[in-house]
C-alpha cells in the first residue's frame, strides 16, 4: 500500500500517515495539489491532508480540493500538534538567537518566541526547518518541530511543548478514488453542496438535513470560483446516509441544492 502526504520525511503528515497506515510506504508529495493528483492518477491508494488546525482554523486549499476533485473521504483523523525547540547536539538554548519553522508553528509559538527575543524564519513545512538546522550545523539556531523529527534529523530537544495552547490538534482526512471507508462503520459523512439562487434556500436545505434526524457538527463555505459571489458548502454531519433517512433526506435536498456530492461516509472521528 502507497500513502501520498505532503511535506518531506518527519513532517506531521508523515507522522499521521504513518499513525494511520502502518507498515505503509509513506510517499512524499511537494504540496497538496500533489498528494491529491497523486491518488487520482493511481499512483498512491490513498492520500493523507490535513482539513483543519484548532488554532489556525481551515485548510482552504484541501477545502478547494475535495469539492473541485472527484476523490473521497475515507476518514477524519485527529493528532495532537505538540511543538518542542529543536537543535543540534552540541547547542543549549542559552545560545539560541533565531528560530525557523512554518509560518502556523511560527504563530503557534509566537509568545514563546517573543519572550525569547529569537528572530523568525519562515520554512515550507516543520521538517524542511529541522533538515536545515540539522544541515547548517549551527549551534546558534533552532527549529519548531516535533520530537519525532528532531530524532530523525539527529537533533535535541531544547525546550518541550512550546504552544502557546496546549489543545492544538490538526484533523487529517484520508482521501481515495472509492467511496468505501477504512473501517464498515459508517457513522459520520462529509458532503458538498451549492444552493439554488433563491431566497431561503440554504436556510430549507440546513431544515432538510435536520428534520431528517442528522446532526450537523461543521458548516463552512468557500467560493465556488465559477461565478463571481457563489459559494458552496461543506457540512459534516453525523449519520449513516445509506440509511432509510439519508436517502430521503438526500432526495429532498435536491429541492433546494445545483450540487449535492456526497465526499465521505467513515467511522468517528478517531484521535491518533
Amino acid at each position: 500500500m502507497k500513502v501520498a502526504y505532503s511535506g518531506i520525511k518527519g513532517a506531521y503528515a508523515n507522522i499521521a500517515a504513518m499513525k494511520i497506515f502502518e507498515g505503509a510506504e509513506c510517499v512524499p508529495c511537494s504540496s497538496f495539489g500533489s498528494v491529491y493528483d497523486a491518488v487520482t492518477k493511481g499512483e498512491c491508494d490513498y492520500g493523507v491532508l490535513p482539513i483543519e488546525n484548532s488554532f489556525a482554523g481551515d485548510v482552504s486549499q484541501v477545502m478547494d480540493l475535495l469539492y473541485f476533485g472527484n476523490l473521497y473521504i475515507n476518514g477524519i483523523y485527529e493528532m495532537p500538534i505538540i511543538h518542542h525547540l529543536v537543535g543540534i547536539m552540541n547547542t543549549d538554548i542559552s545560545r539560541i538567537r533565531a528560530v525557523y519553522s512554518h509560518p502556523q508553528a511560527l504563530d503557534q509559538c509566537a509568545e514563546y518566541i517573543k519572550e525569547k527575543g529569537f528572530i523568525q524564519n519562515a520554512s515550507s513545512n516543520t521538517a524542511v526547518a529541522a533538515r536545515g538546522v540539522a544541515d547548517l550545523m549551527d549551534p546558534s539556531l533552532a527549529a519548531i518541530a516535533s520530537a519525532e523529527t528532531a530524532e530523525l534529523y539527529g537533533l535535541k530537544v531544547l525546550d518541550e511543548k512550546i504552544n502557546e495552547r496546549d489543545d492544538n490538534m490538526t484533523r487529517f482526512v484520508v482521501v481515495s478514488p472509492s467511496p468505501e471507508p477504512i473501517t464498515p462503520l459508517r457513522e459520520e459523512f462529509s458532503l458538498i453542496l451549492t444552493v439554488k439562487d433563491e431566497a431561503g434556500s440554504f436556510a430549507k436545505a440546513v431544515t432538510t438535513i435536520g428534520n431528517e434526524g442528522f446532526n450537523m457538527r461543521a458548516i463552512r463555505s468557500r467560493p465556488a470560483k465559477r461565478l463571481a459571489w457563489s459559494y458552496y458548502f461543506y457540512i459534516e454531519g453525523d449519520g449513516d446516509l445509506e440509511s432509510e433517512n439519508g436517502v430521503r433526506m438526500i432526495s429532498r435536498l435536491k429541492e433546494n441544492c445545483e450540487v449535492i456530492r456526497v465526499i465521505g461516509n467513515y467511522a468517528k472521528v478517531r484521535e491518533i
